[in-house]
């Protein structure tokens, strides 16, 4: 199968759009602000045009190709390009003062190569088991998963849980506009026709992270943060031998626990980052040294966000479930082409499931290729003032919106969500939740309503298997330990 893969990705077309989908997300993460997700919702018209593999490959590229980029950014100008960079500026920016910049850039990209090739390595070794798995799952036991799955995504959001649970409704309400799919009745259309049809993926995110990205823009001021010198020659990127082993054992490390948080819902780069800085703080012998250039605080986070980027491909490709609000999009990329990923994509269009994998591991070489010699180029678009990046983004977003269904209709939803996203960006709402409860809300009501027409109604069916009574356990555990007050504190 990993033949047949490489097969479909040494392609000329497959291999040119891998190149594409790094390159541009090694720019995103470079410019802060736009995020993957901003740039996949933006992109995914363009993939109407194009053949289905190479689409995945281009936008899987983008998602996996952001954190290098972020990383250039976070050490040279102490300037996060993504989230998931956020805790390289700690450490690696130090680095890069004390003239060690060179090293800094070229640990976290060995790194990054080295989590990121494993993490595919062990999706490849996941995958077929796991699709074995997943297939003997009835309705009811998909459905508590995908319940299971939503609030603890939820619980672990960095919003309060009531917050998060708004946003979570507010996504599953959105859902369920348009022609309910098994009676045919309309939905919360209101009379109109157009929304007979329900609200389209594309419209939405673009709306809710493009558009509102482009009013963020116009209201931030031009930052002019301090760029240190990029290093000349590629001598220049090879860490000291000292470097070397003190950063060995923390890739190991993050590459462990950054593929473990990927699975999880909700999990994924920056969780992956946050949680590897701590365990190196608290494993460090010199824990002082943290956030003044050690470099275990630039490696382990460096190879856990690569590793949480991979291990978030399990629930895409195996379950069909996103494990955060990119690979909701992806799984809205893969439905606009006619393939719903899951337990069956393996065995019913294996070319597709092992040509994106494969196209991983090529994805990897070339970012380690693209990113050490052409750090300098790619630091100078942060010239670009944002003054000419906002008009771009909303010109791209109005055709890529148009363009789908050639639809006016469109256009105005997208422009409300647009304010919409805004609004919820000002009150600090995560709106990725409203993503991906907007593309799991269809599945899981298939699948509750499903189960409930095998039982005749009879609710018990949650409850009758180990498996769903485990989902549920843990939904409701969680949901109480949601809304469990904090403890006061005690007074000194």
């Amino acid at each position: 199968m990993l033949l047949l893969g490489f097969s479909v990705a040494l392609t000329p077309e497959n291999l040119l759009f891998c190149f594409i989908g790094v390159f541009l997300g090694t720019i995103v993460g470079i410019l802060p602000g736009l995020g993957p997700l901003t740039t996949i919702s933006l992109l995914i018209p363009v993939t109407y045009s194009m053949n289905m593999t190479s689409a995945i490959i281009m936008l899987s590229g983008i998602y996996y190709g952001v954190a290098y980029g972020g990383t250039i950014t976070s050490v040279l100008m102490r300037i996060p390009g993504e989230a998931s960079s956020v805790v390289t500026c700690l450490d690696g920016y130090q680095m890069a003062k004390k003239g060690r910049a060179g090293a800094a850039l070229g640990i976290a990209a060995f790194g990054s190569f080295f989590a990121g090739t494993v993490g595919v390595v062990a999706v490849s070794i996941l995958s077929p088991p796991l699709t074995k798995l997943i297939l003997a799952f009835g309705p009811a036991e998909y459905a508590m998963m995908m319940l299971a799955g939503l609030i603890l995504v939820s619980y672990l959001s960095s919003t309060s849980l009531p917050r998060a649970l708004l946003m979570v409704a507010a996504g599953l309400l959105l859902g369920n506009v348009g022609t309910d799919p098994l009676n045919l009745q309309p939905r919360f259309t209101f009379g109109s026709l157009t929304l007979a049809d329900g609200i389209d993926l594309v419209p939405l995110a673009i709306g809710l992270f493009g558009l509102s990205e482009v009013l963020f823009l116009a209201r931030q001021k031009e930052n002019k943060a301090q760029l240190l010198s990029a290093p000349k020659g590629l001598l220049a990127f090879v860490p000291s031998r000292e470097e070397t082993r003190r950063s060995v054992a923390p890739v190991a490390r993050g590459t462990v626990l950054g593929f473990l948080v990927g699975l999880l819902p909700g999990g994924g780069a920056t969780m992956a980052s946050f949680l590897s800085y701590s365990v190196e703080k608290k494993l460090s012998r010199n824990p002082k040294e943290f956030g003044h250039g050690a470099v275990e605080g630039l490696a382990g986070p460096e190879a856990a966000n690569n590793a949480g980027t991979a291990g978030a491909f399990v629930p895409l490709l195996c379950m069909g479930l996103p494990a955060n609000a990119i690979t909701a999009l992806l799984i809205g990329a893969f439905m606009i082409h006619g393939v719903v990923p899951g337990p069956t994509l393996i065995n019913r269009q294996p070319e597709v499931f092992w040509g994106v994998l494969v196209s991983m591991y090529i994805g990897n070489v070339m970012l380690v290729a693209l990113n050490l010699p052409l750090v300098g180029l790619f630091v100078r678009i942060l010239s670009v003032p944002r003054a000419f990046l906002a008009p771009v983004i909303l010109t791209v977003s109005m055709i890529g919106v148009y363009s789908t269904r050639s639809d006016p209709f469109d256009v105005v939803i997208a422009v409300f969500f647009g304010f919409v996203g805004y609004l919820l960006r000002l009150g600090r709402f995560d709106i990725g939740l409203l993503i991906l409860a907007f593309v799991l809300g269809p599945l899981f009501e298939r699948s509750a309503r499903q189960a409930l027409a095998i039982s005749d109604g009879d609710f018990g069916i949650f409850l009758s298997s180990p498996i769903s009574t485990t989902f549920v356990i843990i939904a409701v555990g969680l949901f109480l330990l949601g809304f469990k007050p904090s403890r006061p504190a005690t007074p000194s």
